[in-house]
């Protein structure tokens, strides 16, 4: 019998709920899955992305600000046992810049890799263990989950508990 789930749907009532949600994926991952994961962000602008990555990279265990890497393409934080990165891939003019970056450099293991507008990138990223769409409703978010990988089955199985 599966009992994985592959796609969960919140409302969360503002910032701080964001936040609290990307806080309890950042739990998962390092208590439960202990490896790394791929996300992909979509929404329009303001929806949310950079604000549930913050909830993520301070769950994590970055002290400080996180801040939305729209002109460096990526922002990096170098944690105790973690990479993190987050990417915007929003003003990326042409997919093959990714690959002058580096961009196969970013996915190991120990690396989670939340990537905004990934459609930018498409035929230079690896496919995403999960795909979290975030939309307005009315004052709140609503947040879609869904997951692409048995890894991200696994992420959202322990998240439904």
């Amino acid at each position: 019998m599966n009992n994985f789930v592959t796609k969960q749907t919140f409302i969360l009532a503002d910032e701080l709920a964001t936040i609290a949600l990307g806080k309890q994926l950042a739990d998962i991952v390092k208590i439960e899955l202990k490896q790394g994961i791929i996300v992909f962000l979509n929404g329009d602008l303001g929806a949310g992305k950079t604000t549930l990555t913050r909830g993520f990279v301070q769950g994590m265990g970055h002290v400080g600000n996180v801040k939305s890497p729209t002109y460096t393409l990526v922002e990096p934080y170098d944690l105790k046992d973690w990479q993190v990165y987050h990417f915007d891939l929003y003003r990326l003019a042409d997919a093959e810049e990714l690959e002058y970056m580096g961009i196969r450099d970013y996915f190991n293991s120990n690396c989670c890799s939340f990537i905004e507008w990934p459609e930018k990138g498409q035929g230079m990223l690896p496919a995403p263990d999960m795909i979290i769409d975030l939309a307005y409703h009315d004052e709140q978010r609503q947040v879609s989950l869904q997951a692409k990988t048995a890894l991200g089955e696994n992420m959202l199985s322990i998240l439904a508990q």
